[in-house]
């Protein structure tokens, strides 16, 4: 499977930007989910993968394939980008079986394919298979009833599935009847010869393909019936629904609709698999099976997914790398759990994580002499975060006005570049929320002027560790257990903490407990500008 690759990629509506200048590879093999919030621009850039999508200009590459350069002025259609793509909506034909809709796309295939003597290379199959009468037998028997009646369409269907043919190869291959005992040697060899003779007389290989000059003849043809019925089947043995073939999608349940959906996806065997939220119209214990069955079919098939969500459940599970955009812009692009525990910006710490993470205003400096951060917190707590790695808070705040002032310069340097267009979208830094008892509109709240001295930690809720020692006491001010764990606030005079405290303990509403901000993956911000300075523990 190929790797995808964007550079510069930028989309935009006049002054608005649904995706500004994205750089992105995507490697063989991944999968990787394009996740943000409503209008961040995660499905506009899966659409100008798929070809579904024009860019304003940049340049998109699928294996050694440019399929898009806005320079060079290619743009090659969605139908021969050899991809595949998975909707929120099922659209499965309600007048077609199961069968019937999993084929329909096949059969409008026309395409340069290799020239092959389906005759020759169906009769060597069936030569294979004969050759061991007795296991037909036994397949064939086991399709009886109790009262030793044979079941013709399941013994076919047996069969089909016993040797990974086609229905008309298996329905041949009953037609032999080897359950009476006959004996279907003379046969076997004639259809041995019927293929080598093929082979000798054709110049075929061992795929019984056309060889000319040593290369594979091909031709622009449709796929035979044959071949359409092998794909039918196996996907359908992919996705588990095999047994419902002959079933309208009216009698099928939201998640055997989607596994049909899937299979109708991966039958022309696209290079790769594109999925714009196919799991939001079910319910959340079949989102909970299908993430599964997602997972398991990214291992078998060997395909490229990108998958299209803005539930960051399903990007953390499912995931191998996360593309997280907002305002059209990439965020952050690595593993789930690096996303998680090192995120970039107070956005990606804010989006990613269940129950959110909790954010603390803190004024600090650093001092000399150990290198901590010593920082007033709660309205005058004292604290102390100690980073993982050395840390120059100084060296850190001078490179960040360095970046800035660069940024505005190249800014300044494009926008004299003919066809500019300034984004009307403006970036602006994360405003995040503190959780308080008397809670008020962020967007009401008057911004203050900020100085490098005013910082913010954030602390995941499994940070909060509820001992009786703890450095700091607080109050229960809520309390969910869910049986294996417990989601509880906890308020420090006017502030609100969430945390999650494993086991079956139960805290009741206005209890007083003490609690420690634990761990050595506290993350240090920076106010002003919003970035991640560092990772560190922190001492109260």
């Amino acid at each position: 499977m190929p790797e995808i690759k964007l550079e510069h990629i930028t989309k935009r509506w006049k002054n608005f930007y649904a995706v500004d200048d994205l750089d992105l590879l995507i490697e063989d093999n991944a999968f990787v989910t394009l996740l943000g919030p409503s209008g961040c621009g995660k499905t506009t850039t899966l659409r100008m993968i798929a070809g579904l999508e024009t860019p304003t200009s940049g340049r998109i590459t699928i294996g050694d394939r440019v399929v898009y350069d806005s320079a060079l002025g290619i743009n090659i259609p969605a139908n021969k980008r050899k991809v595949g793509f998975l909707f929120q909506n099922y659209a499965l034909w309600p007048n077609m079986t199961v069968y019937e809709n999993i084929a329909f796309g096949l059969s409008n295939i026309k395409e340069p394919m290799a020239k092959i003597d389906f005759d020759a290379r169906n009769a060597a199959r069936l030569a294979e298979i004969l050759q061991n009468p007795a296991d037909v037998k036994r397949v064939v028997e086991e399709c009886r009833d109790k009262k030793g009646k044979l079941d013709e369409k399941k013994a076919i269907i047996k069969l089909i599935d016993e040797y990974t043919i086609s229905q008309y190869t298996a329905k041949k291959l009953f037609g032999y009847h080897i359950e009476e005992g006959k004996d279907v040697s003379s046969e076997a060899a004639s259809l041995a010869k019927q293929a080598e003779d093929a082979k000798k007389s054709k110049g075929l290989n061992e795929n019984f393909e056309y060889v000319q000059n040593g290369k594979v003849v091909e031709e622009t043809r449709k796929l035979t019936k044959e071949e359409i019925d092998l794909s039918v089947r196996r996907v359908s043995r992919i996705v588990k629904i095999s047994m419902f073939m002959d079933r309208y999608p009216a009698e099928l349940s939201g998640g055997q609709q989607q596994r049909v959906a899937i299979a109708r996806t991966l039958a022309p065997e696209p290079s790769v698999l594109f999925m714009d939220e196919p799991l939001s119209n079910l319910d959340a214990k079949l989102r909970l099976e299908m993430r599964y069955e997602l997972q398991r079919l990214h291992v078998e098939t060997g395909s490229t997914f990108v998958y299209v969500t803005h539930d960051q459940m399903e990007a953390m599970t499912l995931a191998t790398q996360i593309c997280l955009i907002n305002n059209g812009v990439l965020q952050q692009y690595e593993p789930p759990l690096k996303v998680y525990g090192r995120p970039n910006n107070l956005f990606v710490a804010d989006f990613v994580g269940n129950p959110s993470i909790n954010f603390i205003e803190a004024k600090g400096t650093q001092k000399a002499a150990n290198g901590d951060v010593e920082l007033t917190i709660f309205d005058g707590m004292k604290a102390s975060f100690k980073a993982a790695e050395n840390l120059d808070l100084a060296q850190w705040f001078q490179d960040r006005d360095a970046k800035v002032a660069a940024d505005a310069e190249a800014l300044k340097e494009a926008a004299k570049q003919k066809g500019y267009v300034e984004k009307g979208n403006k970036d602006e830094t994360f405003r995040y929320h503190i959780d308080k008892v008397d809670d008020e509109d962020d967007a009401l709240q008057e911004q203050p002027v900020l100085t490098n001295e005013d910082l913010v930690l954030g602390v995941r809720p499994e940070f909060i560790e509820i001992t009786p020692d703890g450095a700091i006491e607080g109050e229960i001010y809520g309390a969910m257990p869910t049986g294996m764990e417990s989601t509880i606030k906890v308020r420090i005079g006017d502030f609100l903490l969430t945390g999650v405290v494993f086991g079956s303990t139960l805290f009741k509403i206005g209890e007083k407990v003490r609690f420690n901000i634990g761990g050595d993956k506290i993350m240090l911000f920076d106010r002003k500008g919003g970035k991640c300075i560092a990772l560190g523990s922190l001492q109260c």
